[in-house]
């Protein structure tokens, strides 16, 4: 038990220690780890070998955050060339799943299996969500058969891996007739063989039971066997089109993606005939009365007007109108008569 005496001087310096709390400035918060900026996705294994029957780390950075990640090993690949005969080439079954941090990396254990091709093997990162990026680590399977990469032969295989869509918006200038225009967006992987380098897509768009017209687009770049990319093709319509349009696009005769497109009626336009068709009927209508007015001003004779008696007072008589006032016959006047 503390001395009395020492109560107040207890008491005193936490008063004095909180009245120096209170002057000194507030320390400021800790913010919350921003996320770095999105550069090139990164893949990184914890060890270059290991045998069959054990376990490696997989990490990687710089990848979308909140992505889902798939994590592949496979045989016949390089981290140059990608895997060649796709995921045909992976241990599919033992793969994983991991989701990427909001600082753009992940981490996730991979057990080691002998794929279903050779070696050479690459650990295979593929998006699946959120970024459609693909990296390959090497590394290598001890006690598995290794062989030379085989040539890329045979055809690449598109297929659509996610639902086509339709982005955009009309713009003011549509709303008057002009070409409605979007952009057809979809993922596509290579689940061939061989590399598919600048493919050209067919896009369609077709109203009601009509054929569609068929357009050619080309798409810059290299799909490699078990990649996907991001296509984005160009949907463009004829000047005032409106209804329900279907937009299709194929690749080597075969229909991958089909999607619906309601265009709304151009308004502008109809606005702007039915005021045509009330001012000009009215224009013609006033024109031709004042022509019809102007030329019956010009062909009119003039009505004389009868001038009544006493019209200048009272006891005067109004002069024919054949007679000047001053030679209007008198009284007075003698008569002229013809020679006898």
């Amino acid at each position: 038990m503390r001395p009395a005496a020492a109560r107040p001087r207890t008491a005193l310096a936490a008063l004095l220690t909180a009245l120096v709390l209170a002057l000194l400035p507030a320390a400021p918060a800790h913010p919350s780890p921003a996320a770095p900026a999105a550069g090139d996705p990164t893949v990184a294994v914890s060890r270059t070998q290991a045998p069959k029957g054990g376990e490696l780390t997989v990490s990687g950075a710089g990848w979308k955050a909140g992505a889902l990640l798939m994590v592949l090993l496979c045989g016949q690949g390089t981290p140059e060339k990608g895997v060649v005969g796709g995921t045909n080439s992976c241990a599919n079954t033992d793969g994983r799943a991991a989701t990427v941090d909001p600082r753009g990396a992940f981490s996730v254990k991979l057990p080691v299996v002998a794929p279903p091709r050779p070696c050479p093997c690459v650990v295979h990162v593929s998006g699946v969500t959120g970024t459609q990026d693909v990296v390959d680590a090497g590394f290598t399977v001890a006690g598995h058969p290794t062989a030379p990469l085989p040539d890329a032969t045979g055809d690449g295989r598109l297929a659509v891996l996610a639902a086509a869509r339709l982005e955009g918006s009309s713009g003011f200038l549509t709303w008057f007739g002009a070409p409605p225009s979007r952009t057809l967006v979809l993922t596509v992987g290579n689940l061939g063989g061989a590399p598919v380098r600048d493919p050209v897509f067919l896009v369609g768009t077709a109203r009601g039971v009509l054929a569609p017209g068929d357009e050619e687009q080309q798409w810059r770049g290299t799909i490699k066997p078990g990649q996907k990319a991001r296509i984005e093709l160009d949907v463009e319509l004829s000047a005032g089109a409106h209804g329900d349009y279907r937009v299709s696009v194929s690749y080597g005769g075969k229909l991958l993606a089909e999607q619906p497109w309601a265009v709304g009626r151009p308004w502008g336009v109809v606005l702007f005939w039915a005021l045509l068709a009330l001012v000009v009927p009215a224009a013609l209508f006033r024109t031709g009365m004042a022509l019809v007015d102007r030329a019956g001003g010009r062909n009119r004779a003039p009505v004389p007007v009868p001038v009544p008696a006493d019209a200048d007072g009272p006891g005067t008589t109004a002069a024919l109108p054949w007679f000047l006032p001053d030679s209007a016959p008198t009284e007075n006047s003698p008569t002229t008569k013809g020679h006898s």
